[in-house]
């Protein structure tokens, strides 16, 4: 039976044997279903979603715009699971992918299957202020990287983090909060982890990675944590910041952008080129009466980013090394109607032989139910040192429930 019909008929048995007591009124935008049981020793929160996208790209060619490259497809299809387990200290997130952009990558070290799975986690509140994470989920990176896919408020994110960011991977957090007086809070996030991206099944063929992040919120927590939501939905009443720091290192890195990209492989074709990768993130969050911002700076350094046989020469990987400024601001009407702009530049070393980059792009989004319910379209003008550019056209929608 195909993994679709497993699933069907999995929600199909969990509808049909809960009883309808223990099955909580809920609304649109709050989950399909919100279960807890009896003696409320757990919850499921089951909420599927759905992203639609139309795109429509002109390169530049020598005096002119060439023939437009256009497709339609569906950017993500997920299903998400959430809840508690034994006592709501116990948290639990599972979330699964199923269109073809989320199930890509399958490789000899994911035993070629399918990268179904995106989260598996469990966050354990063992300790007053002090969360320990355990399973696959994103690590504590930038903050365009960890805002969900279902809080953007353009069509898709930046270069910056397609080219920058550090994903999702395996291994154990250790995430604190503390109050440093009056509304002023910090939070310290520690993470380990395997160092490959997600849904690596055998073999961790470098070292271990390791990632630390600091966030401090002066002016006091967002609404409803804005601060990992983009736009300024609820209209915040005073003003909200959030400065975050992130240093990532990643022990004998086998991956051309730490633990993602391509693996390096040697001529040999089975052995890999090892080296140490580091990348820095400092963003900053700040939303006030309908007003956004967000800014970020992503820097990657690696020891030897050429990477070489054991006889010298070189095997034609370069690990993607330079830096990245991404800034976006945006306003909210009082229809809900937010127009936003970004500007995002990438500057690689010349080691790499790759082009510098900058792009700009303005949005529109319509929000009927928030984030959960909105149709959004954007058009960017991109440019490259070498003299092409490209405009690109966005449209789609998001349904969330």
């Amino acid at each position: 039976m195909k993994l679709s019909s497993l699933l069907f008929a999995a929600l199909l048995l969990f509808c049909f044997s809960t009883n309808a007591q223990n099955i909580s009124d809920s609304k649109f935008g709050k989950g399909l279903i919100n279960f807890v049981a009896k003696d409320s020793s757990f919850s499921v929160k089951f909420a599927p979603r759905i992203q639609g996208r139309f795109n429509t790209v002109w390169d530049h060619d020598d005096e002119q715009y060439g023939k437009p490259e256009q497709d339609f497809s569906i950017r993500r299809a997920r299903l998400k699971f959430s809840g508690f387990a034994y006592n709501p200290q116990l948290k639990y997130k599972i979330e699964i992918g199923l269109s073809n952009r989320d199930v890509s990558g399958a490789n000899q070290f994911n035993r070629n299957t399918p990268r179904i799975l995106l989260d598996a986690v469990i966050m354990w509140n063992f300790y007053e202020n002090f969360e320990l994470w355990a399973g696959q989920t994103k690590l504590p990176g930038n903050v365009e990287r960890v805002i969900s896919s279902a809080n953007l408020q353009l069509i898709d994110r930046s270069l910056l983090n397609s080219n920058f960011n550090i994903d999702r991977d395996i291994g154990i957090q250790l995430r604190h909060h503390a109050n440093l007086g009056g509304d002023f809070t910090i939070r310290e996030k520690i993470a380990i982890s395997q160092g490959e991206g997600r849904n690596i099944t055998q073999g961790n063929e470098g070292g271990l990675q390791y990632t630390g992040r600091l966030e401090f919120l002066p002016f006091g927590n967002f609404s409803s944590k804005g601060d990992y939501t983009q736009g300024d939905l609820k209209r915040e009443k005073l003003p909200k910041l959030m400065v975050g720091l992130t240093y990532d290192y990643n022990k004998d890195a086998v991956k051309n952008r730490s633990n993602l990209g391509n693996y390096m492989f040697l001529d040999d074709g089975i052995s890999l080129y090892e080296t140490d990768i580091t990348t820095f993130f400092a963003d900053a969050m700040f939303k006030y009466k309908g007003l956004a911002f967000m800014g970020e700076y992503a820097k990657r350094d690696a020891d030897a980013p050429i990477a070489i046989n054991e006889d010298g020469t070189e095997t034609g990987d370069i690990v993607r090394v330079g830096n990245s400024i991404n800034m976006q601001l945006s306003y909210l009407l009082k229809n809900n109607i937010e127009v936003t702009g970004r500007c995002t530049t990438l500057n690689f070393d010349d080691i790499t032989g790759r082009d510098s980059q900058n792009q700009y792009t303005l949005g529109v989004s319509k929000y009927v139910v928030g984030h959960k319910l909105k149709i959004q379209a954007d058009v960017s003008y991109g440019t490259k040192d070498s003299d092409d550019d490209n405009i690109m056209l966005r449209t789609g929608f998001d349904l969330h429930f």
